[in-house]
C-alpha cells in the first residue's frame, strides 16, 4: 500500500494544474457558471461547454493544449443527491488537446497523474479499474485504448485481466446531448474511458438496494467511484451519420470532488476533508449526529453550497429558468433544514463560505449578498407556504367544518384534487413532497401525468433551444452571430458607450439580443438601427480574427463580454478594414464562429424590443430573410 500524505482540495488542483503545465498545456480562466452567450443551456454543466467551437475547430487564443478547473452545475442530479456521492455543482478538473494529442498520451498521462507518488495522486493501481467503449453503427470498437490500458496495469504489475470492461454507448459516449441518437445535427462527441476507483469493501454493495445483484464497475452501490473520463472527441453528427471532425481532440474531466474522495480512500464524498466541516456544522446548528440524518445532511449540504455559487454568478431566485433552479434548491435544503429542526441556516453559510474561499474567493468577495439572498428567499417561501393554504382555504371553503381554521392552515380539508396540486407546484413554486408536508393528498398517478405533459411541453422548447445553438454552425446561425456585433456597434453609435451587450441567444430561426438601456427604444429609433445594420450588411466587410495579447485589445478598442474572465492571449474577431484592424468598424473579444463577409448575412430585420430586466432591453430580429 502507497503512502498517503494528507491533500486538501487546493492541494488536488495545483497538483492537476502543474502536471498538465510541465506538458505544454496553458491554463485557461473558469468560465462564468450562467454561460454568457451560449443558447443551448441554463448552467455550464462541464469543462468542455464552453470549449465547443474549439472542439469544431476554431483556433484558441491560447494555443491547442489547455488545462483548467471549471466550476459546474447539473440541475438532472438534483433529485440524486443524497448518497454518497452525487452533488449538483462540482469543480471539474480538464485538460485538452485540440488535435494535438491523441490517445497514447492522454491515456498514460490520466493514469500516471492518478497513480504518481510526487507528481499526482499516488492512488493504489490495485484500485483502479476502467471502461472503453464497445462500438456504435459504423463506429468500432476502441480496441487501441483497451491495448493501452493493458501495457498501463503491467507496467506496475497489475494483471489487466478483469480490470478493462467494453460498455455501449449508454456508458461510453459523450456529447452533451447524450447517446448518439439524441445528438443534434452539428454537435460533436465521440467514444470515452472512464476510470473507476474500487473502495473494496463489499458491505457497501451488500448494504445498498442492488444487493442482490453483481457488483460491477457502473453499479450503483457506491462501492466504484468514476473519478476520471477521457472523451476523445472525434466526431460531429450529420444529417443521417457521423463525420471526422477536422482534428481528433482529448476532453479529460475528472471531478474535484470524487479525485479528493479516492485520494482519501472514503467512500462518502460527504465525509472528506472538504465536505465533512460543512456536515460538522449542519451538526452543531440541528443538534442532530449525521448518522441519524444522513441523507437530509448531505442535501442541505450540497444544495447549499450550489446555490451560493450560483448566487454568486448574480442569478435570483424565481420561477424562470436558472431562478428556478436556485429557487428549487434553496426550498429543498430548507425543507430538509426545517426537518431537523434547524434554525439559524446562515451559520452553515459561513463555513461553506470558509471551505471553498481558498480556491474560490468570490464566495468570500460576495457573501454579504449571498447571505442576503438566501434569508430573502427563505422569508419568500414561509410566505409561499402561506399563500397555498389560503388557495386551498378559498377553493375548498364549502368543505370545512366550522370553526376549523386556525392560522391560515385548513384543519378539515385533507385530500385536494391533482390539478390543485398542480397550481401549488406550477403557480406557488411547491413540490409535491412539500404539499404532501402540510397535509395535503392528492392522486399521485394524474399529478404525475400533468407534470409529464408540463416536461413534454417544456422539453420540446429545450429541443429548440439546443437545436439553435452556436455549435450547430449552420448558416442561419453564423450569419445571426455576426449581425450581433454589427447590432452592438449601431446601438453603441446611437447611444454610446454605456450600452454594452448583456446576452444573446441565436438560433437558426431569430436572433435575440439583450443590452443595457433604460428605456423603450421608439419606433424611430428601432428603424435607423436597422438601417445602419443592414447598410453595413450591403457594404461587403470582411469578417476575421486575430490572437493578441488581451492588453492590445484592450488598447485597440476591443469590446469584451460583462462579466468573463479571459487569459493574456485573448481571441478579436474583426469586421471591416482588413489590412488595417485598429481602423474596423466593430471589434469584439470572441471565440466565433463568424461568416466571412458581412454581405453573406444578407439582410437584418428587427422584430420587436422589450424589457428584459431592469436596465435591460432585449431586441428581436431575423436574418438571411
Amino acid at each position: 500500500m502507497l503512502t498517503m500524505k494528507p491533500l486538501t482540495a487546493k492541494d488536488i488542483v495545483d497538483k492537476f494544474i502543474n502536471f498538465y503545465e510541465n506538458r505544454g498545456h496553458k491554463r485557461i480562466e473558469n468560465a462564468s457558471l450562467v454561460p454568457q452567450n451560449d443558447p443551448t443551456t441554463l448552467f455550464t454543466s462541464s469543462g468542455m461547454q464552453p470549449l465547443v467551437t474549439y472542439l469544431l475547430g476554431e483556433p484558441h487564443p491560447q494555443g491547442n493544449r489547455l488545462v483548467n478547473v471549471q466550476n459546474s452545475f447539473r440541475a438532472q442530479d438534483i433529485e440524486e443527491v443524497g448518497d454518497n456521492r452525487h452533488t449538483t455543482f462540482f469543480r471539474m478538473l480538464g485538460n485538452w488537446s485540440l488535435g494535438s494529442y491523441f490517445k497514447a498520451e492522454q491515456l498514460p498521462w490520466v493514469f500516471e497523474f492518478l497513480t504518481d507518488e510526487e507528481k499526482g495522486l499516488s492512488l493504489d493501481p490495485e484500485k483502479l479499474y476502467v471502461s472503453v467503449f464497445k462500438g456504435y453503427n459504423d463506429i468500432p470498437y476502441d480496441s487501441e485504448s483497451e491495448d493501452i490500458w493493458k501495457e498501463l496495469f503491467e507496467s506496475k504489475n497489475v494483471d489487466p485481466q478483469d480490470r478493462i470492461f467494453a460498455y455501449n454507448a449508454e456508458k461510453n459516449w459523450w456529447s452533451r446531448a447524450g447517446v448518439p441518437e439524441n445528438m443534434p445535427p452539428g454537435e460533436p462527441g465521440g467514444p470515452d474511458s472512464e476510470v473507476f476507483y474500487d473502495f473494496g469493501d463489499e458491505k457497501i454493495h451488500n448494504n445498498s438496494a442492488y444487493k442482490n445483484e453483481k457488483c460491477h464497475i457502473n453499479c450503483d452501490c457506491g462501492r466504484y467511484l468514476e473519478i476520471g473520463n477521457s472523451v476523445f472527441m472525434q466526431y460531429k453528427k450529420t444529417e443521417n451519420s457521423f463525420e471526422e471532425l477536422p482534428q481528433k481532440n482529448v476532453d479529460f474531466g475528472g471531478g474535484l470532488e470524487r479525485l479528493l474522495a479516492a485520494r482519501q480512500d472514503q467512500p462518502d464524498v460527504f465525509k472528506t476533508t472538504l465536505f465533512s466541516p460543512i456536515i460538522s456544522s449542519i451538526e452543531n446548528v440541528t443538534n442532530t449526529p449525521y448518522e441519524k440524518k444522513t441523507e437530509q445532511m448531505r442535501i442541505i449540504t450540497d444544495h447549499l453550497v450550489a446555490s451560493m455559487f450560483i448566487i454568486s454568478s448574480s442569478v435570483k431566485p424565481s420561477n424562470t429558468e436558472q431562478g428556478y433552479i436556485l429557487r428549487r434548491l434553496l426550498r429543498r435544503a430548507f425543507d430538509n433544514f426545517s426537518e431537523l429542526n434547524g434554525k439559524d441556516v446562515t451559520r452553515v453559510l459561513h463555513t461553506i463560505a470558509e471551505q471553498y474561499g481558498t480556491t474560490d474567493p468570490d464566495i468570500k468577495d460576495q457573501f454579504e449578498k449571498i447571505k442576503l439572498t438566501v434569508v430573502e428567499e427563505k422569508q419568500a417561501y414561509e410566505e409561499a407556504i402561506s399563500r397555498a393554504h389560503r388557495f386551498i382555504q378559498k377553493k375548498y371553503k364549502e368543505k370545512l367544518p366550522s370553526g376549523k381554521e386556525e392560522g391560515g392552515e385548513i384543519m378539515g380539508v385533507k385530500e385536494i384534487s391533482a390539478d390543485d396540486a398542480f397550481t401549488l407546484y406550477s403557480t406557488h413554486g411547491l413540490s409535491p413532497s412539500q404539499i404532501k408536508s402540510l397535509g395535503y393528498t392528492f392522486n399521485g398517478q394524474k399529478f404525475a401525468d400533468l407534470m409529464k405533459e408540463h416536461k413534454d411541453i417544456s422539453r420540446k422548447g429545450a429541443e429548440q433551444k439546443f437545436k439553435g445553438g452556436l455549435a450547430d454552425q449552420s448558416e442561419n446561425t453564423l450569419r445571426g452571430h455576426t449581425a450581433t456585433h454589427l447590432l452592438h456597434k449601431a446601438l453603441r453609435d446611437m447611444f454610446g458607450d454605456a450600452v454594452k451587450q448583456a446576452g444573446s441567444n441565436i438560433t437558426g430561426e431569430r436572433v435575440r439580443f439583450d443590452f443595457t438601456f433604460d428605456r423603450k427604444l421608439t419606433d424611430e429609433e428601432l428603424k435607423e438601427v436597422e438601417d445602419k445594420v443592414n447598410q453595413k450588411i450591403k457594404e461587403d466587410l470582411p469578417v476575421y480574427f486575430k490572437i493578441l495579447p488581451k492588453d492590445k485589445a484592450e488598447k485597440l478598442g476591443a469590446l469584451s463580454f460583462f462579466g468573463e474572465k479571459y487569459g493574456d492571449e485573448v481571441k478579436v474577431y474583426f469586421i471591416g478594414a482588413e489590412d488595417q484592424p485598429e481602423k474596423a468598424y466593430s471589434k469584439e473579444f470572441c471565440g466565433g464562429p463568424h461568416v466571412n463577409n458581412t454581405k453573406d448575412i444578407v439582410s437584418f430585420k428587427i422584430q420587436k424590443e422589450k424589457s428584459a430586466a431592469k436596465g435591460v432591453r432585449r431586441i428581436y430580429a431575423q436574418v438571411g430573410v
